[in-house]
């Protein structure tokens, strides 16, 4: 039996008519005159949706009003606010209107869906499945019978003999037929071998047909998402005949669609080649392909994939991802979804964001999820001090030139504000003719630059060439600090632990909530890269210890954390580096210092200080009093900061 009707998805286009043996209670109340709700006596639910539902009623509703509403079926309770959307009569002297309400609460009613559909008989259900194709317009009446009777043919094989040996091969059969096809085949994802493999096939054996997960025509499909209708003539720079090759059989016409699980994840994808009498599929063809992918869809509802050496990122858990963005912040889930529009792309990326976020890390992603993920991945240093190692990767021999290198796949440039002004006219140039110097190869590489500096500053300031700027910027992405978003550092924590526990041979080890929060206090000036490193030392220090609690992060003879990085940024001066303390104290602190330096510049004299610094002998006076204050009480404060100072 099916397992829900929102597998089909009928939903979108179609209402389940309710009947009066279903025994679902609803109730509707609306707003009165006075401001009140009450019920609608008389309302009577014809119809329901996910999207939706229609009741009838002799009350006049305005369309537009907002109406709350009660259903009830079996144990199954909801409650829903909805709006009026259209108000309709079935004759012209019928006193009793039929209201269309738009609910936007999906989630809430797709299990309560689920279970009222499965109540039906199987007569019930096919009369659904009828209904809906009738509603499908077809050019030919034709088609829509075709159509029509494969959707019977096929809803008589679900219900009945879903798990039949042979089932799969007979429903191939009968998708060649409709389809009026050569040859078809459906790939499932195998996440332990990242590779598609036959589940059913005709005209080939099953056994033989495997690949890589984002090769041919049935890669893009799975990778992507988008069915496709093409020919070998006119889209020959999609088509990839290493197949044709392998199994010498010539395709002329290909039709692809995806298959997803109950969860909606792509699992697999359905392939017909090869139009009988025809270049090309029709459209009719690509109405009848997303049925069939939904019967598909339906067949392989359970199926729910999981590996920890998948590459796959729907189908393997992020903590056992070689490269992996870890986090739940919003800001990080806009992190993936930047992933997906980006990652199939050829043009240029600009990743932008302090030392230490993971630009690397995000542009490797980029490479292996890609396209270009089967092809070679190299890195370059822009920020190396050997100048003329440096111009050997980027343009020299082939022999050490990374460009040449990475053909087909991508190159990252990394730290592309630290590379030379002549260089980065030299790359401009290489860059948009697609060709190293004095080489006869043409470019085919994906470039993605990072950067811990603005680039578009840089322009401004004419230290970084615009041209190349506006090359490299063509996609842009911006990757905050970790101490703005803290949320994040707990999970980030889990992930290091178990790793360098992995890696020392060790029990997995846990941080006392007190450690977490020394840690969420800590405003991490190198980032995820310090905070890795702070979690490896963690370990390494303490290797009998299941729970790692209070350890001094940076006071200590050994601290956890890099004790000179925030002197490195801010100076030496107390207090200017803690993020806790307000902009305002902190400005005073550093006011303070200038002042006492001026002072003892002019041997003490107060007076002179003041002429120098362009304020006058009271004023001079009155900064040193204040600042003191706010001094002193900083000092009370954060007494582990305190320091001597004039």
């Amino acid at each position: 039996m099916l397992a829900s009707f929102s597998e089909f998805k009928f939903y979108q286009s179609f209402r389940i008519p309710v009947e009066k043996a279903d025994n679902l209670r609803f109730l509707v109340e609306k707003e009165n005159i006075l401001g009140k709700n009450e019920y609608i006596e008389d309302a009577t639910l014809m119809d329901v949706s996910v999207t939706g539902l229609g009741f009838s009623s002799m009350e006049r509703i305005s369309v537009g009003t907002e109406i709350v509403m009660s259903l009830q079926f079996k144990k199954y309770h909801l409650d829903l606010t909805g709006r009026v959307v259209r108000a309709f009569c079935n004759a012209i002297d019928d006193d009793e209107i039929i209201y269309g309400i738009e609910i936007d609460e999906e989630a809430k009613i797709n299990k309560f869906l689920q279970q009222f559909v499965l109540s039906f008989s199987s007569e019930r259900l096919k009369d659904c499945l009828i209904d809906s194709a009738l509603k499908e317009r077809y050019t030919k009446a034709s088609d829509g019978f075709e159509m029509f009777s494969l959707l019977l043919s096929l809803f008589k094989d679900i219900t009945h003999f879903g798990d039949k040996e042979g089932f799969l091969e007979n429903m191939l059969e009968e998708v060649v037929r409709v389809m009026n096809a050569h040859r078809s085949s459906v790939f499932l994802i195998n996440p332990e071998t990242n590779e598609l493999e036959a589940i059913a096939a005709l005209g080939v054996e099953k056994e033989d047909l495997k690949f890589d997960y984002r090769v041919g025509i049935a890669g893009s499909v799975f990778t992507t998402g988008v069915a496709l209708n093409i020919d070998t003539i006119s889209d020959q720079s999609r088509f990839n005949d290493f197949f044709d090759k392998k199994y010498k059989f010539e395709t002329k016409s290909i039709i692809c669609h995806p298959i997803h699980n109950r969860e909606d994840k792509i699992i697999g994808v359905i392939e017909v080649i090869n139009k009988r009498s025809e270049d090309r599929f029709t459209v009719e063809d690509e109405k009848t392909m997303k049925v069939l992918a939904l019967v598909f869809s339906s067949v392989f509802h359970k199926f729910n994939p999981m590996s920890e050496s998948s590459q796959i990122r729907k189908f393997s858990s992020p903590h056992d991802r070689k490269h992996t963005l870890i986090g739940k912040t919003p800001h990080m889930g806009s992190l993936r979804n930047t992933i997906i529009k980006l990652k199939d792309l050829d043009s240029p990326v600009l990743i932008h964001g302090e030392r230490g976020v993971g630009k690397s890390l995000y542009a490797k992603i980029l490479h292996h999820e890609g396209q270009r993920g089967l092809k070679t991945l190299e890195t370059v240093d822009c920020n190396s001090k050997n100048i003329d190692g440096l111009a050997r990767q980027l343009w020299g021999n082939e022999r050490d030139c990374k460009m040449t290198q990475s053909q087909g796949g991508t190159i990252i440039l990394q730290e592309i504000c630290s590379l030379p002004l002549a260089y980065q006219e030299e790359l401009y140039e290489v860059l948009t003719k697609r060709r190293v110097p004095e080489s006869k190869i043409s470019l085919d590489v994906r470039v993605i630059a990072t950067s811990s500096k603005d680039l578009g500053q840089m322009v401004d300031e004419g230290i970084f060439d615009r041209e190349l700027y506006e090359l490299l910027s063509k996609a842009y992405v911006y990757m905050e600090p970790l101490r703005r978003r803290m949320d994040d550092a707990e999970m980030l924590v889990e992930y290091f632990l178990k790793v360098e526990c992995k890696q020392q041979g060790l029990l997995l080890k846990g941080l006392s909530p007190k450690m977490m929060t020394k840690i969420k206090d800590y405003d991490w000036p190198g980032n995820v890269k310090e905070l890795r490193t702070m979690v490896e030392r963690a370990v390494l220090y303490n290797p009998k210890a299941h729970v790692i609690s209070d350890v001094d992060m940076e006071t200590s003879a050994s601290p956890l954390v890099d004790k000179q990085a925030k002197q490195r940024i801010f100076g030496d001066l107390p207090f200017v580096s803690d993020f806790h303390i307000t902009l305002k104290d902190r400005l005073a602190v550093i006011e303070r210092e200038m002042i006492i330096t001026e002072i003892k510049r002019c041997n003490g004299n107060k007076s002179k200080a003041a002429k120098e610094m362009g304020i006058s002998r009271e004023a001079l006076r009155k900064k040193l009093l204040i600042s003191r204050e706010v001094l002193d009480q900083l000092e009370t404060r954060f007494p582990e900061q305190k320091k001597k100072t004039a």
